[in-house]
């Protein structure tokens, strides 16, 4: 019983998520060796046809095969191209860059559209080679067939083969999947079964004299029905969570092009629409709905974008609101031996893309100016693009808040350099430090005798190893931080040391969680559709920083 249990707990397990409707699902589960052994089963079956068909047809068969997988590709450019022209203009028509936040429907009409109308176009020049080609073939192997009858069948038999490129689409993502070991491959395994199915029950032609016949919407119905019903609310969720992801992947506030969230949910709602709607597109050809489509495209395209762009319909609401930052700054980093006063200022800034006019338009009054001029290190982070106010911003602190970075000892032995610096944050129980690993090889943080920190182990992001805490009402506030220098550190030049930026040894940030009269101001007057968050690493609203420099 000891034995199968254990193999039963080794048993690699896959788990794969239908959907019947958009917020309800259904789990599948089965070992993955089974699901592997299935897929190479459905993988070999399906070239095995394929390459008994091409066989058979010859050169003819394989040129029409090679332009119905360059339709394939010209449906997938296309479908992406235009969403992403889209992407690229919504920051220059729009108030907010991502104006779909809250209300996500608004990607069906502003990037679904345009992908939809893509994948069509490029369908149709595959569509349009393949009638050519086709045509040569008929008039040299069926020269009875003349005008009008000849457009005809050549026309149906360009519908079939684009019909026939959904196979081939699916199976290339099956086989992928399966090498891969993608838990999600069984999409690809039901987008490729069941319409290979339906089409085979209802469309197969048995005999190449038989002439083809134009694919009945049956056909269409049988082969999307389960597809759609399994994989429709995962596509719906994938959109949604990325959608709600690009509003917070900005590390440092600014650092990315406002564009960037609007490409990657068009990107992903054309390659989408280009995989799922390749059957239903091939249909439309030969069909008078050419126009309907077209039109009905644009129509949703049209009114998406009025819609935003004029903000009869907001970016965000009291429900899903835009998240900002106010932090009242007191930075001593640039204070020389105590004769120059602290820089105090508040900042204003936002995680989602986009500048901070509109609100602005509410903060009249408070002499904020905004630009990427407005940098700030909150250590954990950088603000790349900010906004910031002086007025009133001495008050509400003191300078017995200023945290210290006091140099005890710096001795070399042995060609190492160590250096014990005292780490005094005052009041403030959370705060974060960060260390310089282009100069120092390790270090350690103590209280008293008690080693918070110990030696090796750090790591880095782009040269720095962040410290971040938070105690409790009694928690310590004095700290001894003790550096051991890399043998490969480097002396600041004097140009250096005298330059207005040196470069940093340590930065030290402590947070105090009250409110400022000027941050109380700010938080009063922002618009409704604004929210005070901030992640992990954000500051309080009331925010210390200091620094050592590296020629110290």
């Amino acid at each position: 019983m000891h034995t199968r249990q254990s193999k039963r707990a080794q048993s690699r397990i896959m788990l794969f998520f239908s959907t019947f409707w958009y917020v309800r699902f259904k789990k599948v589960v089965y070992p993955q060796r089974l699901a592997t052994m299935f897929h190479n089963s459905i993988i070999f079956q399906s070239l095995l046809i394929w390459g008994t068909s091409l066989l058979m047809g010859g050169r003819p068969g394989l040129v029409s095969f090679g332009i119905a997988c360059l339709s394939i590709i010209l449906t997938l450019i296309f479908s992406i191209f235009l969403p992403v022209v889209v992407a690229f203009s919504l920051p220059h028509i729009c108030p907010f860059p991502v104006p779909f936040v809250g209300n996500p429907w608004l990607v069906i009409g502003l990037f679904g559209s345009p992908a939809l109308l893509g994948a069509f176009i490029g369908q149709r020049f595959g569509f349009i080679l393949l009638k050519r080609h086709i045509q040569e073939v008929y008039s040299r192997t069926k020269p009875g067939l003349t005008g009008n009858t000849m457009d005809y069948i050549v026309g149906l038999e360009a519908e079939r083969w684009i019909f026939k490129s959904g196979f081939v689409q699916w199976l290339i993502v099956l086989i992928l999947g399966t090498y891969l070991k993608v838990g999600a491959s069984y999409i690809a395994l039901i987008w490729l079964v069941s319409p290979a199915f339906a089409y085979g029950l209802m469309e197969a032609t048995l005999t190449p004299v038989r002439s083809p016949k134009q694919l009945k919407v049956f056909t269409l119905v049988l082969a999307l029905a389960v597809p759609v019903m399994s994989s429709a609310g995962l596509f719906i969720r994938l959109v949604d969570v990325m959608v709600g992801s690009i509003v917070r992947a900005d590390r440092n506030p600014g650092g990315l092009p406002d564009w960037l969230g609007n490409v990657v949910v068009a990107v992903a709602i054309a390659i989408v629409v280009s995989f799922t709607f390749v059957y239903l597109l091939s249909y439309v050809h030969i069909s008078g709905a050419k126009k309907t489509l077209l039109s009905v495209l644009c129509a949703f395209f049209g009114l998406a974008l009025v819609l935003v762009s004029s903000g009869i319909v907001p970016a965000f609401t009291e429900d899903i609101a835009r998240s900002v930052n106010v932090v009242h700054v007191v930075d001593t980093t640039r204070m020389n031996d105590g004769n120059t006063e602290p820089l105090s200022y508040v900042s204003l800034f936002s995680n989602m893309p986009g500048k901070l006019t509109q609100e602005l338009m509410d903060l009249r009054g408070e002499e904020f100016s905004c630009g990427r001029n407005m940098t700030t290190d909150f250590v954990t982070f950088t603000v790349k693009y900010g906004c910031r106010s002086y007025k009133g911003s001495n008050a509400g602190w003191s300078k017995s808040e200023v945290p210290v970075l006091h140099v005890e000892s710096d001795s070399a032995a042995d060609d190492a350099r160590r250096t014990v610096v005292s780490v005094d944050t005052k009041s403030s129980t959370r705060w974060s430090l960060a260390i310089n690993m282009q100069e120092i090889d390790d270090f350690t943080v103590q209280v008293d005798s008690d080693k918070l920190v110990q030696l090796g182990g750090k790591s880095e992001v782009d040269g720095w190893h962040t410290i971040q805490f938070a105690g409790g009402k009694n928690a310590p506030t004095k700290f001894q931080l003790t550096l051991f220098w890399s043998s490969n550190a480097t002396q600041a030049s004097p140009k250096e040391a005298n330059a207005e930026d040196p470069p940093l040894l340590v930065k030290l940030r402590t947070d105090v969680n009250r409110a400022t009269p000027m941050v109380e101001t700010v938080l009063e007057k922002l618009p409704r559709w604004c929210a005070a968050f901030g992640k992990s690493t954000s500051p309080y609203t009331l925010a210390f920083l200091t620094a050592l420099p590296v020629d110290i």
